[in-house]
């Protein structure tokens, strides 16, 4: 154990962070997986709790090997998965699995170990890498339009063209982390006026022809339809019965909660332990729990920007950016959910829920930016050991 912290490098703060969301998850997780073992097992809640710490260690060991790797050798290792991403995704798609009779082909089986993957979380951090290396590569640089299109725009958009079907949360994040990271890298406004402007078209066109030909992708656009009017028809407040049971579990835990373990709505609540876990833990620990797990994912928004701000190279800058705000975003996507200020999306919460591929595709993030941190350190670290001209000189003397 010794030498394992001893070789642990980059920034300790954002190792603080990720290993008390991952101590803290074991309670939430343990707690709402009771009704799972109940309803669907023999109701023994040990086994989910193993899972979780299963994922949870793999998940670790993910970010710890890659936190080892120099975060430049990541430029070239993006442009390789990339096409490796997209094979993923085409036959993750071409599954066409349906459950209740909506398209829901986002995961895949890994052959021989039999556990589920869902190749979108990969897809996205993958896209972000390869965006920051080719904003990195025209830095400085007056590109036009047109010689952005194929390098940059047509795999983003046929990244998202393939995971928009049967995802459109995970689609429409991606989508505005990648507007979001070429603002930053300097990409020019008019240009990106443009894609905006495209991306609302494509949009459009896909959920008319997915209207007109309901076939193709059974029901998934009147699922989205469904959740966006019962979010702003404030009248039917029994329409949707996830967040109602959501909203019950908060207002049942008050400031400090009804205690580990305690909740009720977990009974009730479908998805308690991944995508509305955060109203479990309102409701066992209050609003004090949640505001404390809230402030964790803001002080990790606040060490990204300190290693960005003090990456070596723009790369770096920019890759921990891209891989780091998504995880940060999709937490306040997550809260938000719970508490009906945004519409139900099927975003899990980073590091606390259950779910073996939200877990490692976070740690791959966060080993990224652990590596952009790590540079910096090795970089002080031979600036210090350089002797002194005056020591020497003092010595001579």
């Amino acid at each position: 154990m010794k030498t394992i912290l001893e070789n642990i490098k980059g920034d300790k703060a954002i190792w603080a962070v990720a290993g008390l969301l991952a101590l803290f998850s074991f309670l939430p997780v343990y707690s709402a997986s009771s009704n799972l073992a109940y309803l669907y097992d023999d109701g023994n809640t040990s086994k989910y709790l193993i899972k979780h710490f299963a994922h949870l260690v793999l998940g670790f060991t993910i970010l710890y090997g890659v936190h080892k790797i120099p975060f430049h050798y990541f430029k070239g290792l993006s442009l390789i998965a990339l096409p490796f991403v997209i094979v993923l995704l085409i036959v993750t798609m071409a599954q066409g699995t349906t459950i209740g009779g909506a398209n829901a082909s986002r995961w895949i089986r890994i052959p021989l170990v039999g556990v589920g993957f869902q190749t979108s979380t990969l897809a996205a951090v993958v896209l972000m890498a390869y965006v920051a290396r080719y904003l990195s590569r025209i830095k400085d640089k007056v590109v036009s339009f047109k010689e952005t299109l194929l390098p940059l725009w047509v795999p983003v958009f046929f990244v998202l063209g393939l995971i928009l079907p049967a995802n459109f949360s995970t689609a429409a994040i991606i989508f505005a982390m990648v507007t979001m990271l070429v603002f930053i890298g300097g990409y020019p406004i008019k240009y990106l006026a443009i894609i905006l402007a495209s991306g609302a078209l494509c949009l459009t066109l896909f959920v008319l022809s997915a209207k007109a030909f309901p076939g193709v992708f059974p029901n998934r656009v009147d699922t989205w339809v469904s959740r966006l009017d019962n979010f702003f028809d404030k009248e039917d407040t029994d329409a949707d019965y996830q967040i109602e049971k959501a909203k019950i579990a908060i207002a049942t835990g008050g400031v400090t909660g009804l205690g580990p373990g305690k909740s009720i709505q977990k009974n009730f609540l479908p998805q308690s332990s991944s995508d509305f876990i955060y109203a479990i833990i309102v409701e066992e620990f209050g609003i004090v729990g949640g505001l404390f797990l809230m402030s964790l994912y803001m002080f990790l928004l606040f060490r990204l920007v300190i290693v960005a701000h003090k990456a070596s190279s723009m790369f770096g800058k920019l890759l921990a950016i891209g891989v780091g705000v998504p995880i940060v975003f999709q937490a306040m996507i997550n809260m938000a959910v719970a508490v009906e200020l945004f519409p139900v999306t099927g975003q899990t919460l980073p590091l606390v829920s259950s779910g073996g591929t939200s877990i490692w595709m976070t740690c791959l993030a966060l080993g990224m930016i652990l590596s952009v941190s790590a540079k910096r350190e090795v970089q002080k670290d031979e600036m210090e050991d350089v002797e002194n001209p005056l020591d020497i000189l003092s010595e001579t003397i």
